[in-house]
Parts: C-alpha cells; structure tokens; sequence
C-alpha cells in the first residue's frame, strides 16, 4: 500500500496540529521536534529508536516526544503501520500544565533538553481515549477550542503524572550546555543566512574537527543534519500561520530556492510543504 500521510489543524487551536498517516515504505530518519509529539499506532506496529533503545510502539501504548529528542521511525518486520500523533507547542503544553497544578511551571531554557525524558507509556484505556479524543476532533465539523481544552486537561494529569523529569546534562565527550546555548542562539538568528561549520565551531573555540565531534556527541545528529531540521521546524511553525507564501518561508528559514525546500520537506516528513 502507498504511503498516505495528511496534517490537520485544529479550530481556534493554533498550537496543536494532528497528523495520521500509513506508512508501508516511508521511514523517519533520525530527527527531532520543537514541539511535544504524542503518538498512537492504532494499526499495526512501528519501531522506534530514542534514548540509545530500540522500542516497539503498538497499540495500546503511547509515544512521548519532547522537543530536542532525537528519535526515528519504521515499519517492525518490512509492515505496515497506521498512526495518528498530537503536535503540541511548548506554550500549550505549559498552559495546561499550569492549570492542572494551579501553579506556573516552566520549561527549560532554550528547549535544548526538555524538562521530561521521552517516554513510550503501556496504557491501553489512556491511549484508546486519546485515540477517541483525535477522532473527535477530526470529525468533518471540527471542535472548538472549548472541547478541546476541557478533554485535553481531563487526559493531561494521567498522561504525565508519571514522567520522569529532567534536567539539562552535559554527554561525556561533548559540548558543555552553555556553548550548544550559544550554537543553538547562532542558528535561530542566522536561519535566513549561510551557517557555516567555521562560524560554529569558532563560538565554541574549537576547530571544525573538534566541534564536529563533540557536536555529534551531544545531539545525535550532525551540525548539518542538526541545522536542516530546524530550519524545517522553523517552517513548520511559520506554515500553521494563514496565508503564508511558500517562496518567502523558504527563504526565511535559510532555503536557497522553494525546490529545494521541497525535496528536504518531504524527505523528513513524507509530504510536501503545500500539503501540511
């Protein structure tokens, strides 16, 4: 079977998008999000590798992603899978947080480490009614942001009440968090410019080599790749926004033409930027 993939917004809930998709052929390379993905297979079985661990994520288990946890994603045995995920920012996430504590509670700084650990959670009844919750909302007439918010903060505090929380930790053999601060700082700035690894490396008094390798220690990924991906996510954010000029997004966050913004979309995401 192709591959069918599709995002939906939800009515008058910019933050949080949905995406369900089957995926017989298309695999999720290495990434990471800016966003908290929580994420239901409710066919088949997709196998997922995060925290040095390869899981087995099927129904009746729930997948967790905070932002900066590099995972990937694939068919278990060459079959396919059916999944729907909830794409949440950080500013929702914290709202509802908020309300459930009755107390601010904030994110780490820069969202280079989150403040929970990624987690794949075996709930079966939590994940049906999340399930049930994303049909709901799916439905041709859509919800408003009322019944949206009253299911979401009746499913948050068994959702997350046992996460592990976290804070930022250097990797041996990899850059301390203040200069992937810095790194991170650079990039957000110069996203619409050239970055070069000369530049990078230079912020932290190191030689390309060095930088290369520490860098790829800390995050999983290389400068590269690292960057790609945020400038995707960058789009991501700026395509959730109305009337948006596909050209001039590209070019903001540092694509040199709008064809090469969409072959590094769909190979990342398995769609085109027109179609999220």
């Amino acid at each position: 079977m192709r591959d069918q993939i599709q995002y939906h917004r939800v009515a008058d809930t910019p933050d949080l998008v949905l995406s369900d998709g089957t995926f017989s052929e298309f695999e999720f390379k290495p990434h990471y999000h800016l966003d908290y993905h929580i994420g239901m297979v409710t066919q088949g079985v997709q196998k997922q590798r995060f925290q040095g661990k390869s899981v087995l994520l099927g129904p009746g288990r729930i997948s967790i992603m905070p932002p900066g946890e590099i995972h990937d994603g694939s068919g278990y045995d060459d079959n396919e899978y059916r999944m729907c995920t909830f794409r949440m920012s950080s500013s929702l996430l914290t709202e509802y947080m908020s309300e459930i504590s009755g107390k601010e509670r904030g994110l780490v700084s820069d969202d280079i480490a989150p403040f929970f650990a990624g987690a794949m959670l075996e709930n079966t009844t939590l994940a049906n009614r999340l399930i049930q919750l994303y049909q709901g909302i799916q439905n041709p007439q859509g919800l408003s942001a009322l019944p949206v918010q009253e299911a979401w903060l009746k499913l948050f505090d068994p959702l997350f009440q046992s996460l592990k929380v976290v804070t930022p930790q250097a990797v041996e053999g990899g850059l301390p968090i203040t200069q992937l601060i810095l790194v991170r700082e650079y990039a957000e700035a110069n996203l619409a410019n050239k970055v070069s690894l000369e530049k990078l490396a230079s912020l932290c008094d190191l030689s390309r080599y060095q930088f290369l390798r520490r860098f790829e220690s800390s995050m999983g990924l290389t400068p590269h790749n690292w960057l790609i991906q945020l400038r995707l996510e960058r789009a991501c954010l700026l395509l959730r926004l109305p009337n948006q000029n596909l050209a001039q997004v590209a070019a903001n966050v540092g694509f040199y033409d709008q064809s090469h913004f969409n072959r590094a979309f769909r190979k990342w995401y398995g769609i085109t930027p027109s179609q999220y």
